[in-house]
């Protein structure tokens, strides 16, 4: 089992910058890939931006340019730095770890990739 902490989540103006973390319970250098989600309600969540264990990234379109992945293993984290934010980026943002039964390939295309997840953390973006 994998425990995942969010944190970072807040109120920015538009054009703003914010940095999500995600704390793991377990060393992320043993977890094969992780990921952030944002869900808006009534809405599956949709991938923001993943990274596995070598360092391979994905984003989806709309953050491109604007979002960063990374992680630091020495302290079991992955961060999302978020800058020039819009106020269509308000949602709430979810830290996944662990691909389940799918590969990186095909993380795009499965309604359900990854073993855990956290609580999320709410991010606004205001005019």
């Amino acid at each position: 089992q994998v425990h995942l902490v969010e944190s970072g989540g807040g109120l920015v103006q538009t054009g703003g910058s914010l940095k999500l973390s995600c704390v793991s319970s377990r060393s992320v250098d043993t977890i094969n890939a992780m990921g952030w989600y944002r869900q808006v309600p009534g809405k599956p969540r949709d991938l923001v931006a993943a990274i596995t264990s070598s360092g391979d990234t994905k984003y989806a379109d709309s953050v491109k340019g604007r979002f960063t992945i990374s992680r630091d293993n020495a302290k079991d984290t992955v961060f999302l730095q978020m800058n020039n934010l819009k106020i269509e980026d308000t949602t709430v943002y979810y830290c996944a770890a662990d691909l389940c039964g799918t590969t990186w390939e095909r993380l795009e295309f499965e309604p359900e990739p990854w073993c855990h997840w956290g609580q999320g953390t709410q991010v606004t973006v205001s005019s």
